[in-house]
């Protein structure tokens, strides 16, 4: 699975591990996305939606 929203294209970031003596690994910062079913131009189609749209979506 692309862990890529469908609604807002919010994707995989990245950034450093920083440990207790300072030192500095890339790592991944991966978007909290789910798959729902969600209304888009009229139709009723299923995708993967992160987890701010979705919070989004519930107060409209």
């Amino acid at each position: 699975m692309s862990r890529v929203c469908n609604i807002c294209g919010k994707g995989q970031a990245s950034g450093n591990n920083v440990s207790h003596s300072n030192r500095k690994t890339r790592r991944t910062f991966k978007a909290n996305v789910q798959k729902v079913s969600y209304v888009e131009n009229g139709k009723e189609t299923t995708g993967y939606v992160c987890a701010r749209c979705l919070k989004k979506a519930e107060r409209a």
